[in-house]
């Protein structure tokens, strides 16, 4: 019996662009996942390395096909169609569309933008056509629109449920000339889906947007519009009329769009989730370094963890196993099988929408860590993360801050982590190895970590990340470790406000213990505070240090489930004139003024000083808070003890002058239970 291929392959080579990666890889890893590995596939890798035999699906995104062409006419070319023609299959969005097709004609008589000739692929035997509606411009969204979709249901199984129409994202992709006719002459095309509307080309005999076509024992299918592109993934276009209506439409008809395209996946061979999964498939992780001579450095130092097996190298961290990937063995498929196999057993468990269950038991998933001993991760490699934009930042931001020096030098990277909270404090063995500064980051959660056993997966356009701290043990007294968590609270606010010129004003505020809110800015009129970031700091020992485990968790870009960073830059004067919050950068000035505090902090302890910057961001000064277990009194918020950083509150009454509060010389010291709906309600008191 053969081998079970897992891996579906998305080129971010030459041509492709970083948006159309992203989308790509988000729905498919949606749709996918956790049957299947999907993975970017660089041009290198598929000109020189062995990616066939595990290969159930080669995807070719969007962006401009002359680029492919330049890099694989001629022996990527013929690789890609002897996989095809052996059983494999081929999915071209758009540009991937034009380039499958045996002519692209492309903007006719347009001088700017024409590109007319023969493609070598030729899964199509015909020609396609573009754009089918007019106004493309490249690297722009003027051209978008939500294209209308007639679904061909007579060329799916009938036991597959498919919608009528519906519609999906449309920008300067093409129509497949005669399909119809094509169709009608040979059994290997088939139409699967045509545009409702008028086009601003001659199409033949069909509006054909999507196409299916035998290859040999294979198939591909071919589209004009962006059935993969998910309405969560597009941001407002303020220069870009009606966009915001695009989005709505998409969003109207997501369901739709995506039976659509599971039916497709299902037509070329893959087996699709029968839910659509709301916890995608674990990636990569990506070892860096600011300067590449460190990471070399750092897996020397693993020497007395790492384990071989059949030749590949292993971590077993404490609770996770961890796979090192070499250059030669990237494509192994032995060792993909028992990872995504385990995952998959691992993910049985559903919920009542078809999901994995967000508390399943990854530890038997081994992670997969790339180390890039040689350059950073190239952008499409990573496509939610620009390790240049990182380093580059750092280096920025370390210029301005002279006492952070080295925290972020080693950075880990992964698009879809189970916790990177878990992932350090949970392997001791890996921890021990790991100096302070040393960060994972993430794009998205499938089992982040939070008060008490609170588990939650963390979607797209928040920064994620844990750095470890090894605080020595004989600070203890003196510097106390609760205070850290305070640390990361300020480092946070005063991160955002220093983030670039013109954010001094972002109204974000620290609440007591470890959490950051902002101004509701669905509520501008009003003195309203909605939570915006979570602090959780996990602790161990290990060779006279407390290793600290310091994750922080920040919604940037994505407003859900509260607001985001973005959202209240148009509540700032000059707001709509400053840059949306870029996740890298970001990531660097938490780390470079992280740094800097907790270098503060060792010299001097929790000083009058520090305790005055911590005061200037806090929510609750002077506020007034009910003591339940006390009958009910009133206590004023006065601060946060200097000893243990619990908070003090101190006894008031109503019978003042004029009614106004007076203290009764009572002072209580109040500590979280961190595990209470109603923050005020799990206060756990003392009095001082």
């Amino acid at each position: 019996m053969a081998p079970r291929k897992l891996n579906v392959l998305v080129y971010t080579g030459t041509g492709s662009t970083l948006e159309s990666v992203r989308h790509c890889i988000y729905s498919l890893r949606r749709l996918l996942g956790p049957n299947y590995a999907v993975t970017p596939l660089t041009e290198s890798a598929l000109l020189k390395e062995p990616w066939a035999p595990t290969c159930a699906l080669l995807v070719f995104p969007g962006g401009a096909d002359l680029g492919y062409c330049g890099v694989l006419n001629g022996a990527g070319n013929r690789s890609i169609t002897q996989f095809i023609r052996r059983g494999g299959a081929y999915l071209g969005f758009c540009a991937g569309g034009y380039y499958g097709s045996r002519r692209c004609e492309f903007e006719a008589g347009n001088p700017a933008l024409e590109v007319i000739g023969s493609r070598e692929l030729s899964f199509f035997p015909g020609t396609c056509r573009g754009g089918a509606f007019k106004g493309f411009e490249y690297h722009s969204e003027s051209g978008a629109r939500a294209a209308n979709i007639s679904v061909a249901k007579d060329a799916f199984p009938e036991s597959i449920s498919l919608p009528d129409e519906f519609r999906c994202y449309y920008n300067g992709g093409g129509v497949f000339v005669d399909a119809g006719k094509l169709a009608a002459d040979s059994t290997n095309i088939q139409v699967l889906a045509e545009y409702t509307e008028e086009l601003a080309v001659e199409s033949g005999t069909a509006k054909a947007a999507i196409v299916y076509c035998k290859v040999g024992e294979g198939a591909a299918i071919l589209t004009g519009p962006h059935p993969e592109f998910d309405a969560v993934n597009l941001s407002h276009q303020s220069d870009v009329p009606a966009y915001d209506q695009l989005i709505e439409a998409l969003k109207e008809d997501e369901e739709a769009r995506t039976s659509f395209l599971k039916a497709c996946l299902t037509k070329l061979g893959l087996e699709v989730s029968q839910g659509t999964s709301l916890v995608p498939s674990l990636s990569k992780i990506h070892l860096s370094a600011i300067h590449h001579t460190h990471v070399s450095e750092m897996l020397r130092s693993f020497d007395d963890i790492i384990t071989k097996e059949a030749g590949e190298e292993y971590i077993k961290g404490g609770n996770d196993l961890f796979h090192l990937e070499k250059p030669d063995s990237r494509w192994s498929l032995a060792a993909l099988s028992e990872a995504l196999s385990s995952e998959f057993d691992a993910s049985k468990k559903k919920t009542g929408r078809g999901s994995p269950d967000p508390t399943a038991d990854y530890s038997h998933v081994p992670k997969r860590i790339v180390s890039h001993e040689d350059a950073w991760p190239e952008p499409k490699e990573t496509p939610y993360f620009n390790h240049a934009a990182y380093y580059s930042s750092l280096r920025e931001f370390r210029a301005k801050e002279p006492e952070a020096e080295t925290w972020g030098d080693l950075l880990m990277y992964g698009e879809v982590v189970t916790s990177t909270n878990t992932l350090l404090e949970k392997n001791h063995h890996l921890l021990s190895k790991l100096p302070t500064g040393f960060t994972l980051a993430a794009t998205t959660q499938v089992a982040g970590r939070g008060r008490g056993a609170n588990v939650w997966v963390a979607p797209p356009g928040s920064l994620i990340m844990s750095t470890v701290i090894n605080h020595p043990a004989h600070y203890a007294a003196s510097r106390p470790i609760v205070f850290i968590q305070y640390l990361a609270a300020l480092a946070t606010v005063e991160a955002v406000k220093s983030y670039d010129e013109g954010y001094a004003d972002v109204p974000i505020k620290i609440k007591w213990p470890n959490d950051v809110y902002v101004r509701d800015p669905k509520k501008p009129n009003e003195v309203s505070y909605v939570k915006i970031a979570g602090i959780l700091a996990n602790c161990a020992y290990s060779s006279g240090n407390y290793q600290v485990v310091l994750g922080i968790g920040i919604n940037t870009n994505n407003g859900r489930p509260t607001t985001s960073l973005d959202a209240l830059l148009p509540l700032l004067e000059g707001g709509k004139k400053l840059e949306p919050f870029r996740i890298e950068r970001l990531l660097a000035r938490i780390l470079t003024r992280l740094e800097a505090l907790y270098g503060e902090f060792c010299r001097n302890g929790f000083s009058r000083e520090l305790e005055g910057k911590y005061y200037q961001h806090w929510l609750h000064t002077n506020q007034i808070v009910t003591l339940e277990a006390e009958g009910g009194v009133k206590a004023r918020v006065v601060g946060i003890t200097r000893d243990w950083g619990m908070l003090m509150a101190e006894e008031v009454a109503g019978d003042g002058i004029n009614g106004a509060l007076r203290s009764t010389g009572k002072v209580w010291a109040l500590q979280s239970d961190e595990n209470s709906f109603d923050f005020w309600r799990g206060l756990l008191k003392r009095k001082i």
